[in-house]
């Protein structure tokens, strides 16, 4: 059942994000945030008709996460859960995907808004977003419907080669990242 398939990068994210600490957890945290996705040259003609797409998918790779765990802290939490209820990096195939706003198209770079990628990610696929297939609002969320925590953007959990080991248990997570629990005094706030 384990079949392997090899995948090439057919472009770059270029973003203001150098590292997982301080960048965005998801595209709509990042609201404001400008990036480019540059694309090889070959690809100038598979991005006809974009241009009429308010958003687009980037599929990409998680090049610097850390390998995969079956059970994860994830960022709006400070309980365990199962990775695939998760949207934690240290995927078995280490794939990302966000919605971006489209802003332009010249050549082969996407210029995006809403970016919560690393600068230098290899970028897999672009696809429009298309919300009649796309959206479901009002569906359920499982443990997020919960909002026990707010944290709105990524620390060094899941980076690859943090002093050789993940940092990935409530105590490893939480005891230097308090702030983000809710209830505790925030930056403004006493």
């Amino acid at each position: 059942m384990a079949e392997a398939f090899a995948f090439r990068s057919i472009g770059v994210v270029r973003s203001p994000f150098l590292e997982q600490t301080g960048t965005p957890i998801q595209p709509n945290l990042a609201v404001g945030v400008e990036g480019t996705v540059e694309l090889d040259a070959a690809y100038i003609d598979a991005l006809v008709g974009l241009e009429g797409f308010e958003r687009v998918w980037v599929l990409y790779v998680f090049d610097r996460a850390a390998g995969f765990q079956k059970t994860v802290v994830p960022y709006r939490d400070d309980r365990p859960h199962g990775l695939f209820a998760t949207r934690a990096p240290a995927r078995p195939n280490p794939i990302g995907v966000s919605s971006l706003r489209l802003l332009s198209i010249e050549g082969a770079t996407l210029r995006v808004g809403d970016v919560d990628i690393l600068d230098g990610t290899p970028v897999l696929d672009v696809k429009p977003y298309v919300p009649a297939f796309d959206a479901f609002p009002g569906v359920r969320a499982g443990w997020l419907d919960e909002q026990r925590v707010r944290a709105r953007r990524a620390d060094r959990r899941f980076e690859r080669g943090v002093q050789g080991e993940v940092a990935n248990t409530p105590r490893q997570v939480h005891g230097h990242h308090g702030s983000q629990r809710r209830g505790r005094a925030r930056k403004g706030r006493s």
